[in-house]
């Protein structure tokens, strides 16, 4: 399957729309919503996952992976939902949390209760011989990586959340088992998933400590285990539709890495998500931090990977997420810019090499919450990151101003749908406060907004221009501040992109045989091509012109 001219949506169930007005969006509030869904012209959607889940990590500590969590709705509901999306030629993308499982898990629970076929499926190690740890890794939320295994004396990993155990890949049932979880639902008619956090699964059986000084990421990241493994899952479940999409979650890989997951050659995964350029606002690579990103880093990163994985790598091309603050206060403007930044990141994306991925609400540019305290926040990552912040003695109000701009919940919280008290997303109390609504919200983008139609005419692009599904990549006007520029080509056509990511405006030497190309998409109406192009603050130009024969 050619995946290049697809773009992915992704909602987060959670904060979609609550049909019920329990505050919790639903899958039946994803069918309500499907005619809004429709309009955008999208081929796949990602859910996050809706499995039964305790919720210490929203959805991500999974205790059944084949059965709907009650609080999203049932096993019918979901095949009404996949059924309507199929209506309209919308294919369905599953979250597969498959680095670890919820301790709740049946597997978890009959390992505690001594089992030990099941104990295998952890790691599950004794404390050293002083007593200390199995080893100094640190929890990805905070922490040490390890905590007590039942009454036992001994401890099992965990590289996020104590309530989510990682699992022994080396075990062959653990990795049979998963892949009938990928068969479970291609069952159901479900030919893509999103892989979590795939690339930290290869863990040594020794389980050595990091060198001092260094990170314990480096022990157990991209490791040799990893493909050979996500190649055996393909071939047991995946793999075995030739329509199948898949896509998988790759925290501080490499671009030789990436490339050789997503070579078609080593049938692993038709992309990956990568995230150096959503750490470009990180001091000393640090998340919670509160500094400016650093624009010459931001597009030395996106000229790297856009060089770097051709010819036969392939990633997903992305701002926002389910983890991340919303992109406009990072990258543009959330206040005087708004409309136009959100147009301009949207097209660096949108015309790039790599399959895009829309969040819910970028397409009306949503921005950061305007929460006044923690107790806004749901999110345990962010109440962890705030009391460590203090215990680095930060004061609560420095601490609170960097947990504002960091934290998961910023793009967590409920759809905007209307300027009503709650957003239109509940007639009961949502489970995540909102605000902004009355200026940013689906009814007003629809009637008089230029975000929407904007994303509308980008996707359309990418299905009409085959230069744009599969052009290459090359970099224009590094030597220009604030300008990010590429080129793409394919056969005798051409495309050259331009990007203001200032405040202010800046000035472009148009190449010559520039000057009378097609204006293919643009932010900025009244621009005019000349030699010294003049490019407002986040303006986005897109030319197009053919080479004659």
């Amino acid at each position: 399957m050619n995946w290049h001219d697809k773009v992915v949506y992704q909602i987060y169930p959670k904060s979609f729309y609550d049909s019920n007005n329990d505050g919790i969006g639903d899958l039946q509030g994803i069918i309500a919503k499907m005619d809004y869904l429709k309009q955008l012209h999208i081929d796949y959607i990602w859910f996050n996952p809706f499995f039964i889940s305790p919720q210490y990590d929203s959805g991500y500590d999974v205790a059944d992976y084949c059965q709907i969590d009650p609080k999203f709705g049932t096993m019918a509901d979901f095949e009404e939902l996949v059924a309507l999306l199929k209506e309209q030629q919308i294919g369905v993308m599953l979250d597969m949390v498959f680095n670890h499982t919820s301790t709740h898990h049946e597997w978890f629970q009959k390992a505690l209760a001594g089992d030990t076929k099941y104990q295998d499926y952890y790691y599950i190690r004794p404390p050293k011989a002083n007593g200390a740890l199995p080893n100094n890794w640190q929890s990805k939320f905070g922490g040490n990586a390890w905590a007590p295994f039942g009454e036992t004396g001994n401890y099992y990993l965990h590289l996020y959340d104590p309530h989510q155990a990682d699992l022994n890949w080396h075990n062959p049932h653990v990795r049979q088992e998963l892949a009938q979880i990928v068969n479970f639902w291609r069952q159901k008619g479900i030919n893509a998933f999103r892989f979590d956090v795939l690339n930290v699964i290869g863990k040594s059986l020794d389980l050595k400590s990091a060198p001092p000084g260094q990170s314990g990421k480096m022990m157990y990241t991209d490791t040799p285990l990893v493909q050979p493994w996500i190649q055996e899952l393909a071939q047991n479940s995946f793999d075995q539709a030739p329509a199948a999409l898949t896509v998988g979650e790759m925290s501080s890989t490499t671009i030789p890495s990436a490339k050789a997951y997503t070579d078609p050659n080593n049938h692993e995964l038709s992309m990956v998500f990568q995230f150096h350029h959503l750490k470009t606002d990180y001091q000393n690579g640090q998340k919670w931090t509160n500094v400016p990103y650093d624009f010459h880093q931001l597009r030395q990163i996106f000229h790297q990977w856009g060089q770097g994985l051709q010819p036969q790598g392939w990633q997903a091309l992305f701002w926002n997420n389910h983890d991340q603050p919303w992109a406009i206060n990072r990258f543009g403007s959330a206040k005087q810019y708004r409309v136009k930044s959100a147009q301009m990141l949207a097209a660096c994306m949108h015309l790039n090499r790599g399959t895009p991925y829309i969040y819910m609400g970028e397409e009306i540019g949503m921005i950061d919450p305007d929460y006044h305290s923690m107790d806004d926040y749901v999110d345990i990552e962010a109440h962890n990151a705030y009391q460590a912040l203090l215990q680095q003695g930060k004061s609560p109000r420095e601490a609170f101003a960097i947990i504002k701009t960091k934290a998961r919940d910023n793009s967590r919280t409920p759809m905007h749908w209307d300027d009503s008290a709650q957003a239109g997303f509940t007639k009961g109390t949502p489970w995540l406060k909102v605000t902004n609504q009355a200026q940013i919200n689906v009814e007003a983008e629809l009637q008089h907004g230029q975000i929407f139609p904007f994303y509308q005419r980008l996707i359309a692009l990418r299905k009409q221009y085959r230069l744009i599904q599969d052009g290459d990549y090359q970099p224009f006007g590094q030597e220009i501040d604030w300008l990010y520029a590429y080129q793409r080509s394919l056969d005798n056509e051409q495309l050259l992109v331009l990007n203001n990511f200032a405040d202010h405006e800046i000035q472009v030497a148009l190449p010559a045989p520039w000057l009378k190309a097609a204006i293919l998409i643009t932010n900025e109406p009244k621009i005019k091509l000349q030699a010294t192009l003049t490019l407002k603050a986040f303006t986005t130009l897109a030319l197009f012109k053919q080479e004659e024969d």
